[in-house]
Formats: structure tokens, C-alpha cells, sequence
């Protein structure tokens, strides 16, 4: 399986999103830490490593974890906010690295609706600038998209901007708002779209990229709201499969391995045909409405075996529709406990001291753009 693992490897940011659901913590990594879990996934046979935070690109010990990932067999990636890999000598140094992928996060092309949501301006040119010196040095690039409130009615004109401007992105990942952590949590009536806010960008820009030969992927939004393309769900793409994701959060929480990618549902999602693979809604914010959920009365085969015939999916193995139905019937619902699970960063003196310095910073920062900070992260 497809099995993807991730490593928060900082968890600060030289960015300052209102909805961020990851934000600075007083846990840091080692090269030695992060070498302990990228260890682990290639004992559980992982397919690769997704090196996130905060922004992964300010540990100063990056390129040396990028390469010993890819020395391991792993497929190396990233997702990053682009301002560092702006500078072409650092894209150079990770793609000779072993990095193989890189996830760019771009919310609008719209400057002032991006300086908005990055609390910072200029970070749309260093993001386009980040995109083009990947692809110039072979790693391949995505576009990622948080949706929210402020980008919900244009989604379909960034994938425009970017089909017209950068060519060479070929993949790109839309993300739903979690407003359950951190300062999504509590800002949410700032950033939280509804579903309805975006339904029609979104489907207008699937069906550009679809038309155009690109590929997709939707995360954290229920079927119901994808049209024809109910393929591109991530969760339904994992239950279909039969795959889990390790997450190692650099925070309280450390290791959360998810294996049940049912999240909320309406009463009338009962009735629904498509509920069996469908993640439902991601919220455990209580911030959308689930009388915005419908339940649809359309044959799930075609979005099943459209994920079993993928071809641009290398790392499946594939099976025929009947073979996954018995397959599924047969799935084990328990789930092997892990005796010993590998500690995620460590808090220190000089990580508690810089964590005081961030979160005296951010507070100014919030103040100014009018948002609220998060809770401290507990002791």
C-alpha cells in the first residue's frame, strides 16, 4: 500500500496563518530524533516520508534528513510555505538530497488575499519563485491549497494562474480547513468556510484540471461535495485501499497512527449510497453545519474501481473489483497495538526559552492582524 508517514520536523514558522493548526511548540528534533523515525517507517515498510511542521525548511539539519530518508529507500517529500526554497542554491541542495517531491502552499493567487492569510506580504512571489526552482532542479511540484473562507470563491482562477503562468505543476491538493487545533480553533469564525462557500470554485477548478490532464486530490471533504470526481477524496482513496498514516507530531500528542478515516456524519448520510467509503466530514471543532451534508443515491463501483485502475498511482498493487470486495469483507477491524513507539523531539531549556521568545513575537503579530492566539501548548 501507499503508506505515507509523516515527520513534523520544527514546528515554528517564518509565516503567521490566523487558522494554523500546527503552531510553535517547545518540542525540537534532532538529526538523531528524526533518524529514529524515519527508521520506523521503513520497518513498517513505507512507501515514503512527508517532512512538514511549522515550515521543515528552517531546521538547519534538513538536507541531512532528506538524504538519509532517501538512502533508506524511502520517496522523500515535502510541504513547505516556498519562502526559503526561493533561494535557488537551497532548492539545489535539497534535490541533491534525495528530495523527489515538493508540496508548494499556495491559498491565493491574489496578493492581498494571501498576504491576509500568511500574515506577511510578498510571500506569493517567493512561493512562485519556490515553485520554479524546484521543477528547474528535478523535484517534481504540487500546489497546495488550505480552503477557507477567504479563498473559497476562487479557486477555480489560482488553478488558472497557475495552468497559464507554471505549467510544469502538474498535481495539485486541496485541503479543508480543520478548525479543531491550535489557532484554527480559535479564529474560527474568521477562517471556517461553509461547504456551500466552495462547492462551485471547487468543482470548477476539478474540472479544469481534469480537462486539462492534470491530476488532484481533496482532503477533509465529503463526497457529497465532489461531484463526479469522488475518486480524487483522500480519505475515500485510504478506505478503498486499506491504508493507514503515521503521523509524528512535534507536540504533546507525538505518534497518531490513523487506520479509520470515518470522521462526522448527518443523520441522512445514513441512507446514503456512497457512506461506505466516504470520510464523512473532518471536524472536531464543531465548526460546520452537518445539515449541510446530502446523502447521494449513485452506484459506488465506478468510484471504487477508478481508484483500482489508477495508473498513476505506482504504488498499489492492483486488484479487480471482485477480489477487493472479498478483500474489504475481510479487513480486520483491530488494530496491532505498538508496544514501542519511537518519542517525537524532546522538550529542552533552549527549546522552552525560544518557544517563550516565539510566542512573545507572535502575539504582536496577532495583535496587528487582528486574530487570536492559541493556548499554550500544556507542560
Amino acid at each position: 500500500m501507499a503508506n505515507l508517514g509523516y515527520i513534523q520536523v520544527v514546528r515554528h514558522c517564518n509565516h503567521f496563518c490566523g487558522f494554523c493548526s500546527n503552531p510553535t511548540t517547545p518540542y525540537v528534533h534532532t538529526f538523531a530524533s528524526m533518524k529514529l523515525l524515519v527508521d520506523d517507517f521503513v520497518r513498517r515498510g513505507y512507501f515514503g516520508v512527508i517532512l512538514t511542521g511549522g515550515e521543515p525548511t528552517l531546521h538547519p539539519e534538513l538536507p541531512e534528513i532528506a538524504g538519509y530518508a532517501a538512502a533508506q529507500g524511502l520517496h522523500v517529500r515535502m510541504i513547505t510555505n516556498g519562502t526559503r526554497l526561493a533561494d535557488p542554491e537551497f532548492a539545489r541542495a535539497l534535490a541533491e538530497a534525495g528530495l523527489k517531491l515538493v508540496h508548494v502552499s499556495v491559498y491565493s493567487v491574489r496578493p492581498e488575499v494571501e498576504a491576509r492569510l500568511r500574515g506577511h506580504a510578498g510571500t506569493l512571489e517567493r512561493a512562485f519563485a519556490a515553485i520554479d526552482n524546484a521543477a528547474r532542479f528535478g523535484v517534481e511540484v504540487n500546489v497546495n491549497c488550505v480552503i477557507n473562507r477567504l479563498n473559497a470563491d476562487h479557486l477555480d482562477a489560482n488553478i488558472r494562474h497557475f495552468m497559464a503562468h507554471h505549467p510544469q505543476v502538474r498535481h495539485f491538493v486541496w485541503n479543508n480547513l480543520d478548525p479543531s487545533m491550535g489557532r484554527a480553533e480559535v479564529n474560527q469564525e474568521q477562517f471556517t468556510p461553509r461547504l456551500a462557500d466552495f462547492e462551485t470554485s471547487l468543482l470548477r477548478a476539478m474540472r479544469l484540471l481534469h480537462a486539462s490532464g492534470r491530476s488532484f486530490r481533496v482532503e477533509k471533504v465529503p463526497l457529497c461535495y465532489l461531484g463526479e470526481f469522488g475518486w480524487a477524496s483522500t480519505e475515500t482513496r485510504k478506505i478503498v485501499k486499506g491504508e493507514e498514516r503515521i503521523v509524528h507530531f512535534l507536540d504533546a500528542k507525538q505518534t497518531v497512527r490513523q487506520t479509520e478515516w470515518g470522521h462526522r456524519y448527518a443523520d441522512g448520510c445514513s441512507q446514503c449510497t456512497l457512506r461506505p467509503i466516504c470520510g464523512g466530514l473532518f471536524d472536531r471543532g464543531d465548526a460546520y453545519d452537518p445539515a449541510e451534508l446530502a446523502p447521494q443515491f449513485v452506484d459506488p463501483e465506478p468510484v471504487v474501481r477508478a481508484i483500482l485502475e489508477d495508473p498513476q498511482d505506482p504504488s498499489f498493487t492492483r486488484v479487480s473489483l471482485a477480489q477487493w470486495r472479498a478483500d474489504l469483507s475481510d479487513r480486520s477491524k483491530a488494530i496491532e497495538a505498538d508496544p514501542q513507539l519511537p518519542a517525537v523531539g524532546a522538550r529542552s531549556p533552549e527549546g522552552e526559552r525560544l518557544y517563550a521568545a516565539r510566542r512573545r513575537a507572535e502575539g504582536r503579530k496577532a495583535a496587528s492582524l487582528g486574530v487570536a492566539m492559541e493556548p499554550e501548548e500544556p507542560e
